[in-house]
């Protein structure tokens, strides 16, 4: 099973409370997406070196989005909690080379799929998580389909 971390999963929640309700502070954010403070308080942080937030210190103090909403794609919020998204190893832009390298005949199509992947999460932006019924514009009852329906 393919699964974001549970680091990177908050910080989209983060991020999208964020779009919603402006500049907060972080004890605030904790206490409206029911996630753990200590967590909350390391994500912010992160997320505020990788310039996606900018924090305010002080009594009226807080965090927010270092730009528009519509301008931070979940890909950027992975990308400053967890690194390059990449499937496999082999799909890193990393120097790693892989001892089997010279004989694999799948590392091309994993970099096809990482592309296709990393293309889909760069095309949903924050603004986009922060709705509750956005799925590119379409409602989620219509299109949800299980898998192995055979449809």
């Amino acid at each position: 099973m393919i699964r974001l971390t549970k680091q990177a999963d908050y910080g989209i929640v983060l991020m999208s409370q964020l779009a919603l309700t402006g500049q907060t502070a972080a004890a605030e954010l904790a206490l409206q997406t029911h996630l753990p403070p200590a967590m909350v308080s390391k994500i912010l942080k992160m997320l505020a070196r990788a310039g996606l937030l900018v924090s305010h210190r002080g009594v009226h103090g807080g965090y927010e989005l270092a730009r528009p909403a519509a301008e931070i794609s979940v890909a950027h919020v992975i990308f400053a909690l967890e690194g390059p998204i990449a499937l496999t190893q082999c799909s890193e832009h990393s120097d790693n080379e892989c001892s089997y390298e010279a004989f694999c005949r799948v590392r091309e199509n994993w970099q096809r799929i990482d592309r296709a992947v990393r293309g889909a999460l760069e095309g949903v932006t924050i603004e986009d998580m922060a709705r509750p019924d956005f799925l590119g514009g379409r409602t989620a009852a219509s299109t949800l389909i299980p898998l192995g329906s055979g449809t």
